[in-house]
């Protein structure tokens, strides 16, 4: 895994892709990608098995990218998320998996019959509670 920052990090002109230069190597990783993987707490859960499915991210862009020290992006997405640092290996890692972690969510999503689609998880009724009394 690098750990050596990409030479090159460009925003698509649309925001929805992050385009990472490397030597050997140039990614395009979409920005619903990387937002669903994100390194954050809140998307990963504070212990093993606590990841929380990220659902209804289609669409989604990149509003803002700051470097944090020599190790890592911050990544500002459309919906306001912006915690979790993206460190150069992350990002590698994130770069080289695509082709097996992107399918991996989408099997994940249908399992738990949720959808990319914003607007699908806006319309989701919610299971009704029953009060106890």
């Amino acid at each position: 895994m690098s750990h050596q920052p990409p030479q090159q990090i460009r925003l698509q002109a649309d925001r929805q892709g992050l385009i990472l230069v490397y030597p050997d190597a140039e990614y395009t990783l979409p920005a619903e990608y990387l937002r669903v993987y994100s390194p954050s707490a809140e998307v990963r859960g504070h212990g093993r098995g606590q990841a929380k499915l990220q659902t209804g991210k289609a669409g989604i862009s990149i509003t803002d990218l700051q470097p944090a020290g020599n190790y890592a992006l911050k990544i500002t997405f459309s919906d306001g998320h912006d915690s979790g640092l993206y460190s150069w290996g992350y990002l590698y890692e994130l770069a080289n998996g695509y082709a097996t972690m992107w399918p991996d969510y989408l099997s994940r999503l249908e399992a738990a019959g949720a959808s990319r689609n914003p607007a699908a998880q806006a319309n989701t009724p919610l299971k009704e509670k029953k009060c106890p009394h």
